[in-house]
């Protein structure tokens, strides 16, 4: 009890200091922007290349330490899915960062000429930024990345979870950037709660919906503009025609990417009745042929921890109690390798249909008709991504009209996420706001409007007193 007590007592003493820190690096990153509000092209550019430049150097120790925390991540899914998009970002950004920039010109109404008008994108100033666990190193670098283009000082917050990546990331940043420009801060609940608190120009947050709440909750009391990364269940739909191997082929790939821990990964899949038995066998083909095994396998990336394998054994266990019939893909689990799996005769009473899953478990819900299942997502929060099979242009229309997702993919799962000319981000409960490339640079950038006159005054004619042959004259022209 005694070694208890000094525990909770050390570390209550830890979340202290790390809180005061915090305090102290956004100070010291607000007095900073003070000092130097409206950085160059020139040295942001120098900015996004020095970050591109640590992440190709760093490449090896990133998938070392996030492999670490995962117990197994396999390296080629961290350089598709992190490394590799964090370094197109930063080209893409560094290619179009000048036009951003560019004041955009305004129309100006006749009643109010001469003048002009124009928006200069001003950075706001410090942004803070939440980082979840699944994919710690590019989303962490994406907004960090749209926050330098934009200008600002960046202060992120690392997952407890992922502490051998946070850990080298916070020592990585450090060597390319001073830390009033930008810093990382670590810690468990307690520092992510006051990290929340801190009155930032803004924040944003990828993580779970319940725990977004928390941190539109805290931002709200600085009346701190926040962006929404949630997430939801993101559900496929099969149509009657799509040949089922390219289906599952595509489907298998964003369910199977990162042990399926991706915010945008398939959720569910909405198959017409006729079809079910067809799709499962072409599913189950496509998977083992990724992974023919899972001992190890250095390609099948690892469930984070122990507490998030528990609570993907406890959704299958839940449904199997309800009723659900369980197909497992391969014979048994491998340390925290958890086999794919495909859940039949699912319901709505199951935990497996109203949370989000985040993991390789793949429900299927049979349908009758492409009305039922519009109806079905129609019926439950706004998903954060919606795939549709089928290569009928109608349909597809009809899919994009008659349904409400944050994005969208026609005959593919998760890559509208890596294309960098399109914005990212929820719609209700999946999320708030955009981020990537040019609506990245919007989101942190305040769009000011900038209305100009010279010394000619011709706005004099509506000034009082009222009842002058000019004003009357400006009416009669003006207000029909």
């Amino acid at each position: 009890m005694a070694a208890e007590i000094a525990h909770l007592q050390h570390h209550l003493q830890q979340s202290q200091q790390q809180i005061s820190q915090l305090e102290q690096l956004f100070a010291g990153q607000r007095a900073a922007f003070r000092g130097h509000s409206m950085p160059s092209a020139e040295q942001r550019l120098q900015w996004l290349k020095a970050l591109s430049q640590m992440l190709s150097s760093e490449r090896e120790a990133l998938i070392k330490a996030i492999s670490q925390d995962f117990s197994n991540r396999s390296a080629d899914e961290t350089l598709l899915a992190e490394i590799m998009p964090s370094l197109q970002n930063i080209h893409y950004a560094s290619k179009h960062l000048k036009k951003w920039m560019k004041p955009s010109r305004r129309a100006v109404g006749l009643a109010f000429q001469p003048a002009s008008a124009k928006v200069v994108y001003q950075p706001l100033g410090v942004v803070g930024v939440i980082v979840p666990w699944n994919y710690p190193l590019f989303l962490a670098m994406g907004p960090l990345i749209g926050a330098l283009a934009a200008g600002n000082r960046v202060m992120l917050k690392m997952s407890e979870s992922t502490p051998a990546t946070s850990q080298l990331v916070k020592e990585l940043l450090a060597k390319i950037f001073p830390e009033d420009l930008v810093c990382v801060a670590l810690g468990e609940a307690e520092v992510g709660a006051a990290f929340s608190k801190l009155p930032f120009d803004h924040l944003l947050f990828t993580g779970a919906t319940s725990i977004g709440k928390h941190v539109m909750r805290a931002a709200a009391e600085n009346l701190t503009p926040v962006t929404l990364e949630l997430g939801g269940k993101s559900p496929v739909i099969i149509s009657a025609d799509v040949p089922l191997t390219d289906a599952a082929e595509r489907i298998a790939f964003g369910k199977t990417l990162n042990a399926g821990q991706t915010c945008v990964a398939p959720d569910y899949v909405l198959v017409p009745r006729n079809r079910v038995e067809g799709f499962v066998a072409a599913y189950s083909k496509v998977v083992t042929q990724f992974y023919p095994k899972l001992k190890d396998n250095p390609d099948y990336t690892a469930i984070i921890n122990e507490r998030q394998l528990q609570r993907l054994k406890g959704l299958l266990s839940d449904a199997e109690n309800k009723g659900a019939k369980v197909i497992n893909l391969y014979p048994e689990d491998q340390g925290r390798r958890l086999p794919q799996a495909l859940v039949l005769q699912v319901n709505d009473d199951m935990q497996i249909m109203q949370d989000e899953i985040f993991g390789p478990l793949l429900p299927i819900v049979p349908y009758d008709s492409l009305e039922q299942a519009f109806t079905y997502i129609n019926d439950r929060p706004r998903p954060l991504a919606l795939y549709y099979f089928g290569y009928n242009k109608a349909e597809q229309q009809r899919v994009l009209s008659e349904t409400h997702s944050g994005g969208v993919c026609l005959n593919d799962t998760m890559l509208h996420v890596a294309q960098d000319d399109m914005p990212f981000g929820g719609v209700g409960p999946s999320g708030m706001g955009h981020y990537h490339g040019h609506e990245g640079f919007k989101t942190f950038s305040h769009a000011k409007s900038t209305f100009v006159k010279q010394r000619f005054n011709a706005a004099r004619m509506i000034y009082p007193p009222y009842g002058k042959a000019l004003q009357k004259l400006v009416y009669k022209l003006f207000i029909r």
